[in-house]
């Protein structure tokens, strides 16, 4: 029954280069805590919860239809969630990722999917059980999104894995 239902997330994959780049940078930071695997570096545009593997499909087809466009995000501020979430975020978020999201919600929505109720805060995790912010001076990290995923997160015994499922393009330009 269990491998009947995936937990899913839509999501923008960190890019390999990005990836490196911030895992380079997260070891030199002066803090403790559990460093969210590099392979797993994301930044969650709608957590879909427990779904049925059958559902899969229709979420492919919900997301076939968006026409959103691609956007440089710039990560330059570090923060931390009271439940000890180290993070890093946008000053700024795009507006293109913020139209992303609204389209992906309603479409979703319209397909009577449950959402999250909480507001959508553009992040990408780096460290669990982090007890504070570290002092240390946030980079700025560009990062030119050109695409979104459907992850599913899956654990083994090395822990949990996000595994892309499908991956779709952002537009270019102001191509209608």
């Amino acid at each position: 029954m269990k491998d009947d239902v995936l937990r899913l997330f839509f999501a923008l994959g960190c890019p390999p280069e990005l990836t490196e780049a911030i895992a380079t940078w997260r070891s030199s930071l002066n803090v403790h805590g559990r460093p969210v695997a590099a392979a797993n570096l994301h930044l969650t545009l709608a957590f879909l919860g427990q779904q049925p593997r059958a559902r899969v499909a229709q979420l492919q087809g919900l997301a076939d239809g968006l026409r959103a466009k691609a956007f440089e995000l710039h990560l330059d501020r570090l923060g931390r969630h009271r439940n000890g979430l180290l993070y890093l975020a946008p000053s700024h978020t795009p507006e293109a990722l913020l139209e992303l999201v609204e389209q992906l919600n309603n479409n979703l929505r319209s397909a009577a999917i449950q959402l999250e109720s909480r507001p959508f805060r553009a992040h990408l995790s780096l460290l669990r059980h982090c007890p504070q912010l570290p002092i240390d001076a946030p980079p700025s990290f560009a990062w030119p999104v050109s695409r979104f995923s459907l992850f599913a997160s899956e654990q083994n015994t090395r822990g949990t894995h996000y595994r892309p499922l499908h991956t779709w393009p952002l537009r270019h330009g102001d191509l209608d």
